[in-house]
């Protein structure tokens, strides 16, 4: 069912119900009045939950303050949300990014996982300039059912993670880097040329779509788990 809001705007209340993962509102490009409304329509008691993505600190700083204070807001990832939705019973994604220069996207991620109620562990600065920082990371990724790696410049960590590990694996590539990088193009090219086979690649800085493509199977693992 959508629903229309002050705006004009049609949410889509079913989609949970219909694949697993709740509506979500992209903020950029969204006029700061749009938003600020969004955000006092849902920061009422007994609203759903809802996550804010893009959400610039400014436009969060315009919004009375009532409504500023019904939000969990995390700045570097610029995401927002009332409250997270149930835990899961089962199910572990790890995040490894290259390098504290990918920490806007990698948080991103993080934070769409707790949002969606997903056991989520965080490993950053695993770049493979120091491999020693990855290798001793290991056995701890490994414990993970879904491993979400974020990287920019020449992006290897992907193919190197994807080479050691057997869980499944997405890449996010990130617009970071000089010159060349153009941007994270040559990230994205890297891991889409990937050696190391069946590595699922998002678009740039997509940290939202690499959450939502592991909760998919986190998801599943727990529809099974219930089967048993």
């Amino acid at each position: 069912m959508a629903m229309h809001n002050s705006y004009g705007i049609l949410f889509d209340h079913d989609r949970q119900a219909r694949i697993g993962l709740p509506e979500a509102v992209f903020c950029e490009g969204k006029s700061r009045e749009a938003v600020v409304s969004l955000l006092t329509d849902h920061a009422g008691a007994g609203k759903a939950p809802i996550l804010f993505t893009r959400l610039d600190r400014e436009v969060i700083e315009a919004a009375p303050s009532v409504v500023r204070d019904a939000y969990d807001y995390h700045p570097l990832s610029r995401t927002a949300y009332t409250r997270p939705l149930p835990r899961r019973g089962g199910g572990e994604v790890a995040v490894v990014s290259a390098g504290t220069a990918d920490g806007s996207v990698t948080w991103e991620t993080v934070r769409t996982l707790q949002y969606l109620g997903i056991t989520v562990n965080v490993f950053e600065d695993n770049g493979v300039a120091a491999l020693w920082r990855l290798t001793s990371s290991l056995p701890k990724l490994e414990s993970a059912d879904v491993i979400v790696v974020v990287a920019g410049l020449d992006a290897a960590l992907a193919s190197v993670l994807g080479g050691l590990s057997g869980k499944p694996l997405f890449a996010v590539p990130t617009s970071v880097g000089y010159g060349m990088a153009h941007e994270g193009e040559a990230a994205l090219a890297s891991m889409l040329v990937s050696c190391a086979p069946g590595i699922g690649v998002l678009n740039i800085d997509n940290g939202y779509g690499a959450a939502c493509a592991a909760a998919r199977i986190i998801n599943l693992l727990s529809q099974k788990e219930v089967l048993k």
